[in-house]
């Protein structure tokens, strides 16, 4: 006979996260800023080995938690591809001049003072386009990082404008996956959904502005207009700078507005850029490769260097070398250990059903609309730190809430902006989260380094709060409107 599985108290819900939380605080404790090669990893394994005593302990049988684990970790797979290919298509576009154009051209026209603003709005308009916050960060943002670092900002003041602008885009643009997920989880429409968000993000990206404005005229750069214009030389005098090199970027940004789906277009962009290493980068490729005599073995070598290890290009300037480096694939493979690592746990913890047992604890503080919405945001970001998925975080809350919603005369849609302003953007600013391990990796930037000027992702949530605690435009369902929009949203929820 199988055992019976009881209810998870608590109690049992919070040990695997308080042995998490404790894991993780000596990593930092012990290993300072190494705890993402492996420290952390380990410690996401450690906690999801207590969850699974946990799941046994109240009846759950393992075999059943292991294919939750395997199937959180399918989920996530589609993520980690996607970062497989990032590296590779970084690579490319560093020896294909790519980048360095971008960033030459960058100098020349950006002014110091209004790079942070100008980051944010270009961030903003390519993730709008394109629907991809990861595809954003992974090509203008590492290009502009580079502008950044060269006009002397701190690498976690320019990563959080571009996370900003890129997740402003990725959570407004009708292309993007979590857009059009939410109000499905919340029973409206997708163009309901994104007007309504308009409400609350357009004041958080006017005020995002404002503050990066303010800082680029008030942050003094290390560094001079001497550093920037022996930047331009050694740029210059390595590559082929063209405007020609722009077409990879044009091509690539254009199959993903044409709806071409993530892999096929990144890998797409990739060869484009090892293309383009071998017409227009012949000294590049003969540098990476080390052989200068057959330009066929060179082309081969360089290429499939590029795309799997590391890259480093060398120019008459120390400080520029270190903008040329690239790590491939290779250098994916940590945040992919830790995504794997994440996955493990949130798997356990969602079998064992501790996750929905923690968030069902605290409904008791929603009574009001503000509260209610404040329960929501809580919820979402409780989900992106235990269960590490942007997706999960979206889902399960929306699932969750959609009857209280309702039950309360509130309109889907109140729904549906919150698990936005609460679960999509929040994701990036936890470290073992699928989406703030990526963006840390592509960017060579901690997640904590840049996580406090990451304004627009710190000021979404509150805004949506602020929204309805003062009850500023939050739409409730006339008499009569409730039960015909009922099926409805259960038909949604169900799915």
């Amino acid at each position: 006979m199988s055992k019976a599985i009881r209810k998870p108290t608590l109690f049992h819900a919070i040990v695997p996260l308080a042995f998490l939380i404790l894991f993780l605080s000596l990593n930092v404790i012990l290993f300072g800023d190494d705890t993402l090669s492996g420290a952390n990893q380990i410690a996401l394994l450690l906690a999801a080995s207590v969850g699974s005593i946990v799941a046994v302990y109240l009846g759950h049988n393992w075999y059943d938690v292991r294919a939750k684990i395997v199937s959180s970790i399918g989920s996530a797979m589609p993520s980690m591809l996607i970062l497989l290919l990032i590296g590779s298509l970084a690579g490319t576009w560093m020896i294909s001049g790519v980048v360095p154009a971008l960033i030459f051209y960058g100098l020349k026209i950006m002014h110091p003072s209004i790079f942070l603003f100008a980051t944010v709005i270009i961030t903003s308009l390519v993730s709008l386009a394109t629907g991809s916050s990861w595809s954003t960060v992974a090509t203008i943002g590492v290009a502009l990082l580079g502008i950044g670092n060269a006009l002397g900002f701190h690498e976690g003041v320019v990563a959080g404008a571009i996370i900003s602008g890129a997740y402003f885009g990725d959570k407004m643009s009708p292309l993007s996956d979590t857009t059009n997920l939410a109000p499905a989880m919340a029973g409206t429409d997708l163009f309901t959904h994104i007007r309504y968000m308009v409400l609350t993000t357009g004041p958080t990206l006017i005020i995002t502005l404002i503050i990066f404005l303010v800082l680029g005229f008030t942050i003094s750069p290390t560094q001079g207009s001497v550093n920037i214009e022996s930047t331009l030389i050694a740029i210059k005098a390595t590559f082929n700078i063209t405007p020609l090199l722009f077409l990879v970027p044009i091509i690539l940004v254009t199959i993903i507005i044409l709806k071409m789906p993530p892999l096929p277009s990144l890998m797409i962009g990739t060869l484009l850029g090892g293309i383009f290493a071998i017409i227009f980068q012949p000294q590049v490729v003969a540098q990476v490769s080390g052989e200068a005599t057959n330009y066929f073995k060179a082309s081969y070598m360089a290429v499939m260097q590029s795309m799997f290890g590391d890259v480093q290009v060398l120019t008459p300037d120390e400080t520029v070398n270190q903008l040329l480096h690239t790590r491939g694939m290779r250098g994916m493979l940590n945040t992919i250990w830790l995504i794997l690592s994440a996955m493990v746990f949130g798997g356990v913890m969602e079998a064992s059903g501790l996750l929905v047992r923690i968030t069902e604890s605290i409904m008791w503080l929603a009574k009001s609309t503000g509260s209610l919405v404040a329960t929501t945001v809580g919820a979402c970001l409780f989900f992106n730190i235990t269960a590490s998925d942007q997706y999960i975080s979206i889902v399960v809350p929306g699932r969750m809430f959609a009857k209280i919603y309702r039950k309360r005369g509130l309109k889907p849609e109140v729904l549906s902006r919150a698990l936005e302003d609460s679960g999509t953007v929040t994701s990036v600013l936890i470290p073992w989260n699928t989406c703030g391990a990526t963006q840390s990796a592509v960017l060579g930037v901690p997640t904590l380094t840049y996580l406090p000027y990451a304004f627009f992702n710190i000021i979404s949530p509150f805004m949506s709060i602020f929204m309805a605690a003062f009850n500023i435009k939050i739409r409730r369902f006339k008499e009569g409107e409730i039960d015909e929009t009922a099926e409805y949203s259960d038909e949604k929820n169900n799915q």
